[in-house]
């Protein structure tokens, strides 16, 4: 590493569950100061030589950077700052689970990204951090993993729910390219594997639901709520209840239309509650809420009727999709709140915990239904000082060393089956399969399906000539031709055929099918048409024979739509025109070019931290943390097409090439501003190889390098709107004019983004820079944006910092990269490196002693604390370099906060008072000893002291003191008892007031 990189580790990704130690000393018998451990840095030479020339300011250390609390009791919405959309929120009940506090979960949506389903932890719905994922891949198909030209931008996995039932945990969510919804069950939510449970259909935005009987149920739909009853193993539908809520059922209401959709389900104090986002025409985003006595509305209704009543519940600032969570109360009494996200793009959709105030059944969110952005609510729930500082630290982003030293998590070793490529004629792909397919040869290999008469015709769309029917007698009668023998299974056919008709007594429009028969009484249609009388029209479309369809007897024919032969018969200008067939085409598509591989799906060793996401299911053969140590390998597994495409959109756009790269590894970005930095190692590319750091949706930013007939260059790419469904790559990243630099030869190149949200509001602008020492930096240009919301949906979340690697020549080129850090602090403030936190933090850690913590953690102090005594002592290029080892090391003493031993306390209690002897005052100091084990006693008070050797378990002992004065002012008595507490010596200082006698 340069002299300016830093080290430190993904420390936030530690578990959750607090073992904290009981009462009473160590076994350990020994005390080590951590002063010692500095002092051994000091002598290692990574401390400075000499002291600050002022103590450091008290540890106060800012709050994470996805955390809006305030450290004074208070939060502002929205919450997290960071894209966490769809959220549902689940709560285990301090009676339900170890650590005798309520404890909540949070799932979220996160579509093309893997891992996926990110399960967020919180503990006073303020702070979340991420701990574990449902999902390693959603499915290990083409358009997951980015092969073949497939893509799930927009797609994949949405709308989790999230559920804990009877021990168990539960997760639905809809996929909308992926094979419908899924449920995920696990007894273990933070580290657990989890069931998969294939539902077979799509729900749009399902709401898992278990009623009070235990019956589980799914709500879905949008423009109107549906759903489902689930059979006792949750694995089949075995009851439909379809629109239970319709817009329709509430005419007249200003708060519903629109959307319509996100239901969730909750049963509050005898009453069933679903709250839906609704949009109506003209106005915001807003919350509609309906209860019911009855579940599943009119279906349980003696005659029918709705039961759902219905209210505007919030109508603020776009305020909208989410759940109602419940926070208990003293006494045994619950509040429910509200958790809606925003759209805030382009960050994203953003969570917000709004307060709720009930009234006659009904909440009002917010300050009367106003939720300001940027607005404070007093927090929820009380937790400690220590843990509310704990919490603080904790964030869904973080900085990286690339250790490799994330915890291990279930989903990691998913096992998933490689499906054998199929056993499929490779000579009949690609080639067109029908005899004489433009009839340049009259009808020689054509043949009539059902009745008609078949003749040349030089009427022709292309060519020569051209096929007329005529003399049809039913629907079905048309020009057909055998295709037995040449169509198979597993392969993907595209059909076209152009078509006419010319009566004037026929209708001014006809539709016209191309169909397939198999045998004599199956048929399928494959495609249509609607074609315009005298002109001519293309049918096209693309089918698949369904495994279980013999393909011994299979014709493909054109016709128009069925009726009886008796309606054909009777209308024959409408259903039996005569035609003209022209250009016929059947061609199977080549087999799929890319099958997946056993070791891209293996687990290659490699563990990242949970903050981190790939952009689509990534190939293991390609990424490391274990070829290098310290170093994030990012090796080019294959070459860029351009032959990629946005599968939603109906123009199938093209899609770049950032787009098409496998294995680029991200993170949520947050704001209102963000610094990342990355250290990179290029003499692994190749020619042609493009590797950097990127801010990226469907439209992005990047600085990269990239080397060209041997030279590195290293510049700024810039792709805004509007978006083209036809798109030069290239030309598309080539780098903006005036943001470049030769690298000479330079192997090693430091990185740096800069991401303004809020200069304006709404729009991202980005600066980048680049240095060669980590020290000197330049900027690449000026700052390029703006970056905004792509309408189209493709990519239908806030944008994404990502460090990627591709090929645009030959694959097998790598760039390593040593670190990523992060800063809330922009080169553009022109503000001076500030060491103040990390001095405090370094401070307030030499204070710490080992035999107070567990041991585990005290060693991964040391490793932080020498980590920023390392950035401490060296000159910094940026605040990066500062703020990263900084948070790490201030959220490991957060931590130990929490996990530290408490004091050694001994049972001994003192009662002291005062008597007349003779006209004088005498001190009584009476000492009982509660604790299992013989207590000596030092009794100290202004009139003398004692001594007591061993007092006895359970035993008391007096002393008398005399004054020699007639009155005695107020005072204190302090005793020194010390005891031999499970091999530990143990002493607790005890003090008593002395109240003023007098006896004059």
């Amino acid at each position: 590493m340069s002299p300016s990189s830093t080290s430190f580790g993904p420390r936030s990704a530690q578990p959750d569950v607090l073992d904290r130690p009981p009462a009473g000393r160590s076994g350990r018998g020994r005390l080590r100061h951590l002063a010692l451990a500095s002092a051994a840095i000091v002598a290692a030479g990574l401390l400075l030589a000499a002291p600050p020339a002022q103590a450091a300011d008290p540890w106060q250390p800012d709050s994470g950077y996805t955390s809006t609390d305030k450290g004074d009791g208070t939060y502002s919405v929205p919450l997290l700052n960071a894209d966490v959309p769809d959220v549902s929120v689940e709560r285990v009940p301090a009676a339900e689970n170890d650590e005798g506090r309520d404890i909540y979960y949070m799932i979220s949506t996160t579509m093309h990204l893997s891992p996926g389903a990110p399960i967020m932890k919180s503990y006073d719905l303020v702070n979340w951090e991420i701990v574990n994922y449902v999902f390693d891949r959603a499915d290990i198909s083409d358009s997951f993993s980015l092969r073949n030209g497939q893509t799930s931008y927009g797609q994949g996995q949405w709308a989790s729910s999230i559920r804990y039932h009877d021990g168990k945990w539960y997760v639905a969510f809809n996929t909308n390219n992926l094979g419908g919804s899924y449920l995920y069950v696990t007894d273990d939510i933070d580290d657990g594997s989890w069931e998969r449970i294939a539902l077979g259909r799509a729900f749009h935005d399902p709401s898992l639901f278990f009623d009070v009987d235990g019956t589980a149920y799914i709500f879905y739909g949008s423009g109107s709520t549906s759903a489902v009853k689930l059979s006792s193993d949750m694995r089949t539908v075995v009851a439909e209840y379809p629109q239970i809520l319709r817009t329709s059922d509430y005419p007249g209401s200003s708060f519903i239309g629109g959307l319509f959709e996100g239901a969730q389900v909750q049963y509050i104090d005898g009453k069933y509650y679903i709250v839906i986002i609704t949009w109506p025409s003209g106005q915001g985003r807003q919350v509609a809420l309906f209860r019911s006595d009855h579940l599943l509305g009119r279906y349980e209704t003696s005659n029918g009727s709705n039961p759902y009543e219905a209210k505007g519940v919030l109508n603020s600032n776009g305020f909208a999709q989410g759940s109602l969570v419940p926070i208990a109360r003293e006494g045994g009494g619950t509040d429910w709140w509200g958790m809606f996200f925003r759209d805030t793009f382009p960050i994203g959709r953003i969570p917000a915990l709004i307060p709720a105030t009930w009234s006659n059944g009904w909440p009002t969110f917010g300050n009367n239904g106003s939720v300001p952005l940027n607005g404070t609510f007093a927090k929820p729930i009380d937790l400690s000082p220590a843990e509310e500082l704990y919490e603080r630290q904790k964030s869904i982003v973080v900085s990286d060393d690339f250790d490799n030293d994330a915890p291990q998590r279930a989903y990691m070793d998913e096992d998933w089956t490689i499906p054998a490529a199929p056993d499929v004629d490779q000579s009949l792909l690609g080639v067109e399969l029908l005899t004489n397919p433009g009839f340049e040869s009259g009808a020689q290999g054509w043949i009539v399906n059902d009745t008609a008469t078949l003749a040349a015709s030089t009427d022709a769309a292309t060519g020569a000539g051209s096929l007329q029917v005529t003399g049809r007698t039913t629907t079905g009668s048309g020009a057909a031709q055998d295709v037995s023998g040449k169509v198979q299974h597993n392969v993907t056919y595209d059909v076209s055929a152009k078509v006419k008709y010319e009566n004037p007594n026929s209708p001014a429009t006809k539709q016209f099918l191309i169909t397939a028969r198999y045998g004599s009484s199956t048929f399928t249609n494959l495609a249509s048409v609607t074609a315009t009388r005298g002109q001519w029209a293309t049918i096209s479309g693309s089918f698949t024979v369904p495994a279980s369809q013999p393909l011994s007897s299979m014709r493909i024919f054109i016709e128009t739509p069925w009726t009886s032969n008796a309606n054909a018969l009777a209308a024959p200008d409408t259903h039996l025109m005569d035609l003209k067939v022209d250009d016929v085409s059947l061609k199977g598509r080549p087999l799929t070019t890319e099958l997946p591989h056993p070791d891209e799906i293996a687990p290659n060793g490699s563990r990242l931290a949970m903050q981190w996401e790939w952009n689509h299911a990534p190939d293991n053969r390609y990424w490391s943390l274990t070829d290098r140590d310290g170093w994030l390998r990012l090796t080019t597994g294959k070459v860029v097409t351009g032959n990629f495409r946005h599968d939603k959109l109906s123009n199938k756009d093209e899609v770049t090439y950032l787009e098409e790269a496998r294995n680029t590894l991200s993170q949520r970005t947050f704001g209102p501003r963000q610094s990342a930095e990355t250290k990179l190692d290029i003499s692994g590319m190749k020619n042609g190889d493009v590797a950097g750091l990127a801010a990226f949706n469907r439209g992005f930013s990047y600085v990269a390098v990239k080397r060209v007939n041997g030279v590195n260059t290293v510049g700024v790419v810039h792709r805004g709107q509007p978006f083209s469904a036809t798109i030069d790559q290239a030309a598309v990243e080539s780098f903006v004019a005036g943001s470049t630099a030769d690298l000479g030869s330079a192997t090693e190149v430091h990185l740096k983004a800069d991401l303004d949200f809020a200069n304006p509001a709404g729009q991202l602008w980005t600066t980048f820079f680049y240095s060669l020492d980590g020290l000197n930096w330049q900027q690449l240009g000026n700052r390029v944006g703006p970056q905004t919301l792509d309408g189209s949906l493709t990519h239908f979340m806030g944008h994404r910092i990502g460090l990627f690697n591709y090929a645009t020549q030959q694959a097998g080129g790598h760039v390593d990269f040593d670190h990523y850090l992060l800063s809330d602090t922009l080169t553009a403030q022109g503000l001076p490196l500030d060491k103040s936190d990390l001095d405090a933090a370094i401070a307030y850690a030499a204070t710490l002693q080992e035999v107070d913590y567990p041991e585990n953690e005290w060693v991964e102090l040391e490793e932080l604390l020498a980590e920023a005594a390392g950035a401490r002592a060296r000159t910094a290029g940026t605040q990066n370099q500062i703020d990263a080892p900084e948070r790490a090391l201030s959220l490991q003493l957060a931590r130990l906060g929490v996990l530290k031993a408490p004091e050694p306390t001994l049972e001994v209690s003192i009662t002291t008072g005062a008597r007349c002897v003779s006209g004088k005052a005498v001190l009584t100091v009476q000492t009982a000893n509660g604790a299992g084990v013989p207590v000596s006693l030092v009794v100290t008070t202004p009139y003398g002291g004692k001594s007591i050797a061993a007092l006895a378990p359970g035993k008391t002992t007096s002393s008398a003191f005399t004054t020699r004065q007639v009155a005695i002012p107020a005072g204190v008595v302090t005793v020194e008892a010390s005891a031999t507490v499970d091999g530990d010596a143990v002493t607790v200082p005890l003090e008593s007031p002395i109240a003023a006698r007098s006896c004059g």
